[in-house]
């Protein structure tokens, strides 16, 4: 590892330990992880799939998205938000998922609130998401150097509870923001660093 926290691969492109050995994380990576992220569905995705790696590991979850996109109807809001008890239960014995009640409900509201959000003066979820991207986006050299919160990500989570949201706390909507491409938190040293077209470098 370089002093910028980087590995150098086979390839010769330099990317984060996290994904620099896991042909599956190293696909995320290279060509999905902090590339702008601006509908709708996508934006429910990626909230919902956050708030289920909540004390888990990204991997568990990347591995299982085939199975959470089946289960959850490929994350259409209208679909998952029409759920009832039924659903719920049939999700709770799919093995192919986390199957954490809590989340699976949160992901109903969640499902709900976004619908709701069509109607808001602030614009549907992905217009409501982006309206929270900072001034400026970090430089990390290191991972010591990468927030794990912000105070848009602060600001995120509260106006999300205030619409009717959960499982979005602070951390989590900060994951989100980095995964989505609203902050470029690439190590300086990544091949990444600076291709989501959002930040310059």
């Amino acid at each position: 590892m370089s002093e910028l926290g980087v590995v150098v691969g086979d390839d010769g492109l330099a990317r984060p330990t996290w994904a620099a050995t896991d042909p599956m994380l190293r696909e995320y990576y290279d060509t999905e992880w902090g590339m702008p992220v601006r509908d709708e569905r996508g934006l429910f995705e990626r909230l919902s799939l956050e708030a289920f790696q909540s004390g888990l590991s990204w991997a568990t979850i990347l591995r299982k998205r085939p199975a959470f996109r089946e289960a959850f109807h490929g994350f259409d809001p209208e679909v998952v938000a029409a759920y009832e008890d039924a659903d719920v239960e049939r999700l709770m014995a799919d093995a192919g998922i986390v199957r954490n009640r809590a989340k699976v409900l949160a992901t109903v509201t969640n499902a709900r609130a976004t619908v709701a959000l069509r109607d808001d003066p602030e614009g549907d979820l992905a217009a409501f998401v982006w309206s929270f991207r900072p001034a400026d986006t970090p430089r990390p050299r290191t991972y010591a150097d990468v927030p794990t919160s912000s105070p848009e990500s602060l600001a995120l989570s509260r106006a999300l509870k205030r619409k009717g949201f959960a499982f979005v706390g602070p951390t989590t909507m900060y994951a989100l923001m980095e995964a989505v491409g609203i902050v470029d938190t690439h190590l300086l040293g990544s091949h990444r660093r600076g291709t989501s077209g959002v930040w310059p470098d």
